[in-house]
């Protein structure tokens, strides 16, 4: 949600809060320090860190596309369910995913069930492997949006953190077009804000500034491999 609000790999874990940030002296941006645990863990390691690895950012799309309609927290307390179910997020696997395999999905507990969230994953997963033969990587296509270096904004109270931006818009438009699903504005902007596009810590946060020196990451050199049909 936009922050105003197989093989589980490490990404795909519930991370555990570091014993220097159980101080309750942190301030925090309002959506985490209103959270619960796995929203505060999430906040304090991985929200809005540059990500540069195309199965971490299959993730965040499919995670982000699931949440909506729902709360953050519901998807938080189920992504290694999903982790589970989509074969650690790797979209070549995911990607060759058929009728039989979606249809069992509906009855995974793990994972929303709603048919075309699901689909979309598959969906998506082949539209990511397109993107690895025309751009190189996901990765590659997604940073160009912002000239390979994050958006870094310095709002200071929630009420100024948007849920879209033009920027969201054009990627919107542009996912779409080349036919992603579930890949609103809205949705988009809370996937920049998740992968470290946007830094929409507030500057009261005690998250900004380290998040704020932070640069994308070399890409890893993405799979060129298709999973059999």
């Amino acid at each position: 949600m936009a922050k105003n609000p197989g093989k589980v790999e490490a990404s795909s874990v519930r991370r555990k809060r570091p014993a220097e940030l159980e101080a309750d002296s942190l301030k925090r941006c309002g959506w985490a320090a209103a959270g619960g645990e796995s929203e505060g863990v999430y906040h304090d390691t991985e929200w809005g860190v540059p990500v540069s690895d195309d199965r971490t950012l299959y993730e965040f799309l499919v995670l982000e596309g699931a949440q909506a309609g729902l709360s953050w927290r519901t998807i938080l307390d189920k992504r290694a369910g999903y982790a589970a179910a989509f074969a650690g997020f790797d979209p070549v696997e995911v990607a060759g995913f058929d009728t039989a395999r979606t249809d069992a999905l509906m009855l995974d507990t793990g994972i929303v069930r709603n048919r075309l969230k699901i689909l979309s994953t598959v969906t998506n997963a082949r539209a990511v492997l397109e993107l690895q033969t025309t751009n190189g990587s996901f990765s590659n296509y997604l940073w160009d949006f912002v000239d390979g270096e994050p958006v870094r904004n310095r709002w200071r109270t929630p009420s100024e953190v948007p849920a879209t931006s033009a920027l969201s818009d054009r990627l919107s438009k542009d996912m779409k077009r080349r036919g992603f699903k579930f890949v609103g504005s809205t949705i988009m902007y809370s996937f920049m804000q998740a992968t470290g596009m946007i830094n929409d810590h507030l500057v009261s946060c005690f998250r900004h500034a380290p998040v704020a020196a932070m640069k994308r990451p070399k890409p890893t050199k993405a799979k060129r491999r298709r999973a059999a049909s």
